[in-house]
């Protein structure tokens, strides 16, 4: 029996599960009247917002072929010529689709660097999007400001990459990403909530190579410490990195603050002294 709420097919005698992810073979839209289901019934591809023209235009492919497959004749290949470049003139009409065929495809670029999921994509072009409709980027770069739609998108989503991580990605610096973001987030009214550190402990652990029993530690001493309050008004790469020091000595991983600092892009000092902190308030020892 297949279960289309959780995607899975379900044996009715046994109960096993024969598969855990179906695919939905339907279109990516709803419609809830008859009137939307005629505006919205279409064939293609599912539209996207990665695309300055949402994946809806049509193009004329260089294979110089017909619907049959059968190649076009000799006197047809000059006409096919025009009409491709005139159809890749129009395609991006005014300086406004230029604007958003350049942003996006630099959205595309920087997120395939980061190895960031398609619903990241999706989420910084809608928000560069409605940057643009407010014409929010007048007299800003646009490198800074689909970076830092990029960072809105990873906090929306959840998603740990640091600006540190997507300056490395970016052309624009730390700054201007930083500058971008404080932005987008003020003139959009977005409410965009704190970083746990316990996405960054999964992060770290996973970067350098520790085992399981670190990363399940850590979060227990993390749940300790965000139960007494020791985590308020402190950064969550430093609580993070500490937390994944303390693990990994406790452990017997002997990870040195140094190779954690690199990781978390922190100093030496900030983990010494968030450690000391939670060693003080917890009460435990690690000899060094």
């Amino acid at each position: 029996m297949k279960d289309h709420e959780s995607g899975e097919i379900v044996c009715m005698s046994c109960g096993y599960v024969v598969i855990t992810k179906l695919t939905d073979q339907g279109p990516e839209w709803r419609a809830f009247d008859a009137e939307q289901l005629k505006k919205r019934a279409r064939a293609g591809a599912p539209t996207t917002f990665t695309i300055h023209d949402k994946g809806l235009s049509t193009t004329i492919d260089w294979h110089d072929r017909d619907i049959h497959g059968q190649r076009f004749p000799q006197g047809q290949k000059a006409q096919i010529y025009r009409l491709r470049k005139w159809q890749r003139r129009i395609r991006v009409s005014d300086a406004t689709e230029r604007n958003l065929a350049f942003a996006l495809s630099e959205i595309s670029k920087i997120s395939n660097n980061l190895n960031l999921p398609k619903n990241i994509i999706e989420t910084a072009s809608v928000t560069y999007r409605k940057a643009v409709k407010e014409r929010l980027i007048r007299g800003r770069t646009i490198q800074g400001i689909t970076a830092g739609a990029i960072y809105v998108a990873c906090r929306q989503c959840g998603v740990t990459r640091t600006l540190e991580d997507i300056s490395q990605a970016s052309p624009a610096n730390k700054k201007e990403i930083a500058r971008s973001y404080r932005f987008l987030v003020k003139e959009l009214e977005y409410f965009i909530k704190p970083v746990k550190p316990g996405q960054y402990v999964t992060k770290f652990c996973n970067q350098l190579a520790m085992q399981g029993n670190v990363e399940e530690l850590a979060h227990k001493i993390l749940f300790v410490a965000s139960e007494l309050r020791l985590t308020s008004g402190r950064g969550p790469t430093c609580i993070a990195a500490a937390v994944s020091y303390i693990a990994s000595k406790l452990t017997g991983e002997r990870k040195t603050q140094r190779e954690i600092a690199e990781i978390a892009q922190v100093t030496e000092v900030t983990i010494r002294n968030r450690y000391k902190e939670l060693a003080e308030h917890l009460q435990f020892k690690v000899y060094l």
